[in-house]
């Protein structure tokens, strides 16, 4: 079933984000971004001194990432190992960002969890969203976050129409999820795990794992990654 492709455990390695047991906990991955907030508060100031320090109030970074002169940056924020915050990146708010990321340059982020190895190098907007291991942004891709009309979002699995009670919700990425440039995920979006979008594409609703959506909607394997 869809449905199934879309739970936490579905869509994401668990053990690869500090959010991990957060999310193992519900019944859907969205459930977890009123939350973020306060996993980041609880997180921050067990991390080990050793390899994160603290930059200010309720910002926790990893001593080997690096972060350029000119990136913004907002708490409650935790930074992981490795990661790369670029020339003119933006990062709002209660972002949990994982090893091995780039936030690139003029890109902002708010209210996320970007698990390891995920990347939104080039032009990107991503709010209230959760994007998977590797999960890529192409040049310019965006989630849009809120409806025209400010309506709270119902995310659509098949033929269900599922209230979320939330007026802001970007999208869910599974792992591995690869979004072409210039594409935009409408309100409440989800890519499953190994899914591409082709460039220029208006994503809606969700996409089911291991495919790849083309511009007229189209939709044809991808291979397996694992």
């Amino acid at each position: 079933m869809l449905q199934d492709s879309v739970r936490c455990g579905s869509l994401f390695d668990l053990d690869q984000s500090l959010a991990g047991s957060l999310l193992a906990e519900l019944d859907w991955p969205w459930q977890a971004l009123t939350m973020i907030h306060d996993l980041i508060l609880r997180l921050g100031p067990d991390l080990p001194v050793s390899e994160y320090e603290q930059l200010d109030t309720n910002i926790w970074v990893a001593r080997d990432c690096h972060i350029a002169a000119s990136a913004s940056l907002s708490g409650p924020l935790i930074i992981g190992h490795e990661t790369e915050i670029r020339h003119g990146a933006f990062i709002r708010s209660n972002a949990l960002i994982g090893n091995q990321v780039v936030v690139g340059n003029s890109t902002e982020i708010k209210n996320v969890i970007l698990f390891n190895g995920v990347q939104a190098p080039h032009f990107n907007y991503v709010g209230d969203s959760i994007l998977g291991v590797q999960a890529h942004m192409g040049a310019g891709a965006i989630t849009s976050n809120v409806k025209g009309d400010h309506s709270l979002i119902r995310v659509q699995i098949g033929a269900e129409k599922i209230p979320t009670g939330l007026k802001k919700l970007g999208a869910m990425m599974g792992d591995f999820a690869e979004i072409g440039c210039n594409s935009v995920l409408n309100p409440g979006s989800i890519i499953c795990r190994n899914t591409q979008i082709y460039p220029m594409t208006m994503v809606r609703g969700t996409i089911p794992p291991n495919c790849i959506l083309k511009q007229n909607g189209d939709l044809v394997a991808r291979q397996t990654r694992t």
